[in-house]
């Protein structure tokens, strides 16, 4: 599932809002975890994607809480999802 708004057509981009909430779960070193993504970390609605794969690294304004399964992303300004190669993802600002 993934309804997140792309940036092209290519579909290896897609907008995250202002307020969008990432949940991170880690799994054992060189598998896969799953990425939740939420328009916003207080509305009441289901994620608007689930990804498998890794989140490399947030270039972008953010809180980041380390919880027991892995970490949890807080925007701060509008940013950009960045697919790279083997189901891994970057966060860059817009």
């Amino acid at each position: 599932m993934n309804h997140l708004v792309p940036v092209t057509d290519r579909g290896e981009r897609w907008h995250l809002p202002a307020h969008a909430h990432i949940v991170v779960y880690v799994r054992e070193e060189g598998e896969r975890g799953l990425l939740t993504i939420y328009d916003c970390g207080a509305a009441q609605k289901p994620p608007s994607a689930q990804l498998l794969g890794t989140l490399e690294g947030v270039d972008a304004r953010a809180e980041i809480e380390a919880t027991p399964t892995g970490r949890v992303v807080s925007m701060r300004e509008p940013a950009t999802l960045v697919a790279l190669e083997g189901d891994r993802y970057r966060i860059v600002s817009r």
